[in-house]
């Protein structure tokens, strides 16, 4: 985590669809150019924003390919939606090392920084050159048929080996570390990291893991088992899901990236050497942060009382 020391250009990512988007993306655009930054947004966002309407786009906002290139040479990545669209940021930002600095426009945002009246305290963060970097895991997957890969892919979140008919489970065998773990009969497998701790494997059972915590889940989905448990296993591990010659699944990475897996296939997951990395305002707990976002209730918390002498 370090503090970064030059700003020269800033990667714009939006959620076009929302006018309240679309709002705040020209009042970051121009206070970044009045400050000297050069503003940049990819040809997807610029298609997307000129079938809405939006007026602010003209030869003072450079535009770039809508590649894993994107953010090369940005200093930082402002994205301004849902989770969503941070998780298409991750794609653009993954290859430059830029951070991510999310400001929610969606519905919980656990992967946004900011809120909507925090948009100028990031805009001042941004042109005086303040914030803070955090560092995510992300997971390679490859899938494999007669022992050669024939696609990989990576993601933040996690990845969804699924049924893809409604009416039929998957069979699963779940294999960590070279040696197998269980057999499941199941509707699927999640793989998540800590970030993604908070999304679908969390709608499935799984648990929350605190983001400093290095670690890979395997949940299961609708197994009928007797042992379908959420694991949770060392970062260094490889996990393998092994599909039965009469399942069909697909697989979804960050349920963005989609691939059909056939039966026979194996799925191998690991940490990925290249993280993912967030500009945070300040290093807030990470408890306060699932509070604000949950809407725990936590009303008549007195804290640690002072010991008596």
């Amino acid at each position: 985590m370090t503090e970064q020391a030059a700003t020269h250009r800033v990667l714009l990512v939006v959620n076009p669809r929302r006018e309240q988007a679309r709002s705040a993306l020209t009042t970051v655009a121009e206070a970044l150019l009045s400050s000297g930054i050069e503003v940049v947004v990819t040809t997807e966002d610029r298609d997307d924003l000129l079938g809405y309407g939006w007026p602010a786009l003209d030869g003072s906002i450079r535009v770039v390919a809508s590649d894993e290139h994107a953010a090369d040479g940005a200093d930082v990545v402002v994205v301004i939606g849902g989770d969503g669209t941070v998780l298409r940021a991750a794609e653009r930002a993954r290859h430059s090392g830029a951070p991510l600095f999310g400001v929610n426009l969606g519905h919980v945002g656990f992967l946004a920084e900011a809120e909507p009246e925090d948009l100028s305290e990031v805009v001042d963060a941004i042109v005086q050159r303040r914030w803070v970097a955090e560092e995510r895991m992300t997971l390679d997957v490859r899938i494999l048929t007669g022992g050669s890969v024939m696609q990989s892919t990576w993601a933040l979140n996690d990845i969804a080996l699924e049924k893809s008919a409604r009416s039929r489970m998957v069979d699963v065998m779940v294999e960590v570390d070279g040696r197998p773990l269980s057999r499941w009969g199941c509707d699927g497998v999640v793989c998540a990291t800590p970030t993604g701790s908070t999304a679908y494997a969390f709608s499935a059972g799984g648990p929350v893991v605190w983001p400093e915590v290095q670690a890979m889940l395997v949940v299961p989905l609708s197994a009928h088992a007797l042992f379908a448990r959420p694991l949770v296993v060392s970062p260094t591990s490889v996990v393998a899901l092994e599909l039965g010659e009469g399942s069909v699944a697909i697989l979804s990475a960050d349920g963005r990236r989609i691939v059909d897996v056939a039966g026979g296939s194996r799925i191998e997951v690991r940490q990925d050497p290249r993280p993912v990395r967030f500009a945070r305002l300040a290093m807030a707990p990470f408890t306060d942060r699932l509070v604000a976002k949950f809407e725990l209730p936590v009303s008549g918390w007195r804290g640690r009382r002072a010991e008596s002498g």
